[in-house]
């Protein structure tokens, strides 16, 4: 109903335009007088072609690769698409090298924010922890599983099958490796 009228709206608008130039009218004046209609239907449009988007709540920060968010009411566990970060919390294996750095960088941008989220058709929709399979946004729009990867906090990880970003994760640990950045530094992880 909302998009009718705005598209109603935007013909009239044209309409008159169209007729006060045809007729020799002020096409200025007409302008004017419709200004605020035409402000208030432009801002319509925008919002109507701009398509919501759903951001949940981080609740928790588990990991490098893991988190919690609220979705539904509940809280979420999500495992990022291909990225893997250093153990900091598997009971069966000890802390890893820079699995603190990663959990700490992690906490720092994820803690307290709205993020969106991604599913990835390649890769199901759950693994097999119940963990929501995702790549994360943070709210200025920066993919979370990338950056993680870019400034060398874990290493790309394909699981079982090929993901939409494979191709970008495996590059970005090409360059964190070159440029020695993060777990790639050199000494970064000679004491483990």
């Amino acid at each position: 109903m909302r998009r009718q009228i705005v598209q109603a709206t935007v013909i009239l608008m044209a309409g008159v335009l169209i007729g006060a130039i045809l007729f020799g009218g002020n096409a200025k004046s007409v302008v004017d007088s419709t200004s605020a209609t035409s402000s208030v239907a432009a801002a319509e449009i925008a919002a109507v072609a701009q398509p919501a988007v759903d951001t949940y709540p981080v609740v928790r920060v588990v990991d490098g690769d893991t988190l919690a968010v609220e979705m539904n009411g509940k809280s979420v566990k999500v495992r990022l698409i291909g990225l893997d970060t250093p153990e900091t919390v598997d009971p069966r294996k000890p802390v890893q090298c820079f699995g603190k750095e990663a959990s700490a960088k992690a906490k720092e941008l994820l803690t307290g924010k709205s993020i969106r989220l991604e599913k990835d058709a390649s890769q199901g929709e759950y693994d097999k922890y119940g963990r929501l399979l995702a790549y994360v946004y943070l709210p200025d729009g920066t993919l979370f599983n990338k950056y993680m990867i870019a400034e060398g906090y874990g290493h790309e990880y394909t699981y079982n099958l090929p993901y939409k970003y494979q191709k970008e994760f495996k590059a970005a640990e090409v360059r964190a490796r070159t440029e020695k950045k993060g777990l790639w530094a050199d000494g970064a992880c000679a004491g483990t």
